[in-house]
């Protein structure tokens, strides 16, 4: 049942990181650092520590039954491979970054990279908006087309610019944007997942970066506590994240409609036969086109279609510079806002409708946030700079809306003088002889403002799945430089399907053009509510400014949303409901995903059971090792009992593996795996809890997987029962020599104990001319050993464990997993039981298994 998927390949690390309180947690994670650590907080994993691995040691849980000392140990901790994972292993010793240091060459192509991906819905938003406007508020004198022109002006500077730009995107998650990466931000620094299986050692991942208490912290302490302790509050934040993301997803069905069909509605200036039908039919073709090639991946079609893309935005500058200085340069004066009144004056109802289609200048504000996942800060830049915001603020402000605001005057100028354009405004604008070039520019951008929204889609998506928010799918990765570019097939062609069903259904751009207002509006509001969680929460800024951004922002938007809802019944419900049913999917998911989640906790085993049942656990202990995959983080799960009761036999080595999704966007290889013993020795039962981000990648090849599960288990085994010996030395030693010598020990990164004390070293035999830098790993110290039988046991005994290890791998390593079913009890709810007996069920016999992620033969696999 477990999501064992491509994570049975992450790997362990039998130490991890330790991050002494939260006020370090900001702490690079690639910088060495010592920390203490006391001996006495390694214990066996039993269902009454409700530390939840909190106060397990770097050594990921040592099993100490016989450990009763209050020593600390000094422990460095830095840049290391993960013996688990097998990226990490192509520089040993070494930060591993996957965006290296690029030349001007590179950075070139990165920056038309970012006009594909990230800009490339804004830009296309002149060939729409006001043919949509004028169609809801039709041209009745030049002040209209001023009015119409100020309105579009002050929306593209206040939503894209103002908020989008300069505030949501500082609340990015790493790099990560969209509305999940937004609530796992809230979720890093207030407890509001409903999913119970929070650990307080994911809060000492260095990626939380958790806020240094400021003098603003009372306020948001007290909200953090508001959130954790309601229920009502962590559903209502769910509902909202949720709703986002089904407009984020119904945006990826709208988006291609509308940018296509209005490019190659152009089709019907440049050719008078050419009808409506015809429009939609190779609007048909291309969007088949579009979504066919999306599985090459985002780095070879957005760097094919970036130049594009800025050839793209001149076209816009310079057509409208040619059309001030042709028609009109009145229309600058449409930069005095008090036109706005004049023209709600004038037009008054008919002005609020055309609210509507105003807000089309500003689509693709949210796929910008979206897609920032697809690059880092260096792959963004087009100045030499180091901050990912900053590099988008300059690229928005110098390139994208320059030349839509010079493209908006230009319609403009030209409905000045020519009113009857309004049904195409922007290919009536086109100077004669460069009509068809223009034309198929357009179409281009079209293509590339559909896949910027459908690779938003693809990010909100995957990001959901790892939080436990949508059904599992299969997702490609479609870079090996870039692990946030993504494609995922079935939703792919979903959104295909609904995508030519909205075409062929509504075939009026004005139409498409409402629904897809709807759907960009509703994830503008869930952003702005969210951002003003952040802003309180985390930010901890001015209570007056976040009052001014959230009136202002949700009251503009609220405005617009009225504007569009009141014209659904012409064909832009369908959006609509769309939109629902994908709500209700992930909400059935996330709710079905608790319930389980819930009942597994409730009916794991108990620790005495086991103890009970002894080290052959009631039966046969057969040559092997079972590798039981399971979503606990804590405790036997109940699946193990029915293993054991079902089989004749049980491998005389378990380990149980659990993947857990933590809300960061990645953790750090020298942070991801936390190991320990379950049980005491004599059971040969270990746990291993691997923690990924929502945007780590988890490929690995099953034989790699074990070979690599084995190496650090022994690696672990061998650095506990260095640690006992060094104890051992440090019972025979005076108590004033006790405080000075082994109550600190090294463990360095390659694994090696050092002890820093000089009366141990000077008892074997170091130098003692400069003891302290002169340090013996604890191998050189077992050499010089007088014979002791209590170490000579103690090396019997580690023999004999790595021994028994080698032997379990030989004779096999099986992967067990347990598929459970969850069903509703007889007296629960109609509703309940519909929900959780056919709805649920449906999805999870339907979507993607764990063991679809690993690459397991069957053979190893046992079900």
């Amino acid at each position: 049942m477990a999501e064992v998927g491509a994570g049975s390949g992450g790997s362990s690390s039998s130490r991890r990181e330790e991050i002494n309180g939260a006020g370090l947690s900001s702490m690079d994670s690639l910088e060495s650092r010592w920390v203490f650590q006391d001996e006495d907080d390694s214990e066996i994993d039993d269902e009454e520590d409700d530390d939840d691995y909190d106060d397990a040691p770097h050594l990921a849980g040592v099993d100490s039954d016989d450990e009763d000392t209050q020593d600390q140990r000094l422990i460095r901790t830095g840049p290391r491979i993960d013996s688990f994972d097998v990226e990490a292993l192509e520089v040993p010793g070494a930060p591993r970054s996957d965006y290296e240091d690029f030349g001007m060459g590179r950075k070139i192509a990165l920056a038309f990279q970012t006009l594909g991906v990230v800009f490339g819905d804004v830009g296309t938003s002149p060939l729409y908006t006001f043919s949509v406007m004028f169609s809801k508020a039709p041209i009745n004198g030049n002040e209209d087309v001023i009015g119409a022109l100020s309105l579009v002006l002050y929306t593209l500077i206040l939503i894209p610019l103002i908020k989008y730009v300069l505030v949501v995107l500082w609340a990015n998650d790493d790099g990560e944007g969209g509305t999940f990466a937004l609530y796992s931000l809230i979720c890093r620094h207030a407890k509001v997942s409903l999913l119970p299986n929070q650990l307080p050692s994911d809060a000492r991942i260095s990626s939380f970066r958790l806020k240094v208490p400021s003098a603003e912290l009372e306020r948001s302490l007290k909200i953090k506590e508001r959130l954790e302790t309601s229920l009502t509050l962590k559903k209502l934040l769910l509902v909202l994240v949720l709703a986002g993301t089904s407009m984020v997803i119904a945006d990826g069905v709208v988006t291609p409609a509308m940018s296509v069909m209005s490019a190659v509605g152009g089709l019907k200036v440049g050719v008078d036969a050419i009808e409506q039908d015809e429009v939609v039919m190779i609007s048909v073709a291309f969007l088949v086109i579009l979504f066919s090639v999306q599985k090459f991946g985002t780095s070879k079609v957005g760097l094919a279609v970036g130049p594009a893309l800025f050839i793209w935005f001149c076209s816009l500058a310079g057509i409208g510079i040619y059309n001030l200085l042709k028609y009109d340069t009145s229309v600058l004066k449409a930069f005095n806002p008090v036109h706005i009144y004049l023209y709600f004056k004038r037009n008054s109802v008919k002005a609020w409708y055309a609210l509507g289609g105003c807000l089309l200048c500003a689509t693709g504000s949210e796929a910008m946030f979206a897609d920032l996942c697809y690059f880092s800060v260096q792959s963004i830049q087009v100045m030499e700079l180091e901050n990912l915001v900053t590099n988008l603020l300059l690229t928005f402000v110098f390139l994208v809306l320059p030349c839509l605001l010079l493209g908006y005057l230009g319609q403009a100028a030209y409905l000045i003088n020519n009113p009857s354009g309004e049904e195409q405004p922007f290919f009536y604008s086109i100077p004669g002889g460069m009509f068809w070039p223009i034309f198929l520019i357009a179409n281009i951008a079209a293509l590339i403002a559909s896949r910027t929204m459908t690779t938003a889609t693809f990010s909100c998506i995957k990001q959901s799945t790892a939080l436990g928010c949508f059904p599992r799918l299969k997702i490609v990765h479609t870079s090996r430089k870039f692990m946030g570019q993504i494609y995922i097939p079935v939703i792919n062609w979903f959104l295909l399907v609904v995508c030519l069903i909205v075409v062929c259904s509504i075939s009026s751009i004005n139409e498409i053009g409402n629904a897809y207002g709807i759907a960009e509006l509703g994830v503008m509001m869930m952003t702005t509510i969210l951002v003003t969680i952040v802003m309180l929460l985390i930010w901890q800024i001015n209570i007056v400014i976040v009052l001014s951004f959230v009136i202002f922002f949700l009251g503009l938007e609220l405005t617009f949303f009225s504007s569009v809802l009141w014209s659904v019944t012409d064909g832009s419900w369908i959006i609509l409901v769309f939109a629902v049913i994908m709500f209700l999917i992930m909400y059935i998911w996330n709710y079905g995903s608790k319930l389980k989640y819930e009942t597994e906790v409730k009916q794991k085993l108990s620790m005495d059971l086991m103890r009970e049942l002894g080290c052959n656990l009631g039966t046969i202990r057969a040559p092997g090792i079972g590798l039981v995959y399971n979503e606990l983080a804590k405790g036997v799960p109940a699946i193990f009992g029915h293993f054991l009761t079902t089989l004749p036999a049980i491998h005389s080595m378990i380990i149980f593996v659990c993947i857990k999704y933590v809300p960061v966007p990645m953790v750090p290889q020298s942070e991801r795996f936390l190991f320990r013993r379950v049980c005491p020795k004599s059971y040969h039962i270990f746990r291993c809890i691997a923690r990924y981000g929502y945007k780590d990648v988890r490929k690995e090849n099953h034989q790699t997987f074990e070979q690599l599960l084995i190496e650090s288990i022994e690696k672990f085994i061998r650095r506990e029962a260095q640690e006992r010996q060094l104890e051992s030395d440090d019972d025979d030693d005076t108590d004033n020599e006790e405080e000075t010598s082994l109550s600190r020990v090294l463990i360095a990164p390659n694994g090696s104990v050092y002890s820093l004390a000089v009366p141990l070293l000077a008892e074997f035999g170091s130098s003692s001319n400069n003891p302290i830098s002169e340090a013996s790993t604890s191998e050189e110290v077992t050499a010089d050993l007088p014979v002791d039988p209590s170490i000579s046991d103690a090396e019997h005994g580690l023999e004999r464990e790595l021994s028994f290890i080698r032997k379990a791998k030989e004779s096999g390593v099986v992967y067990l997993l347990g598929h459970g079913d969850i069903r509703a009890r007889k007296d629960s709810w109609f509703i309940k039981k519909l929900v959780i007996n056919y709805f649920y069920a449906f999805l999870r016999k339907n979507c993607r298994r764990g063991i679809a992620n690993l690459s397991v033969p069957h053979s190893h696999l046992m079900q």
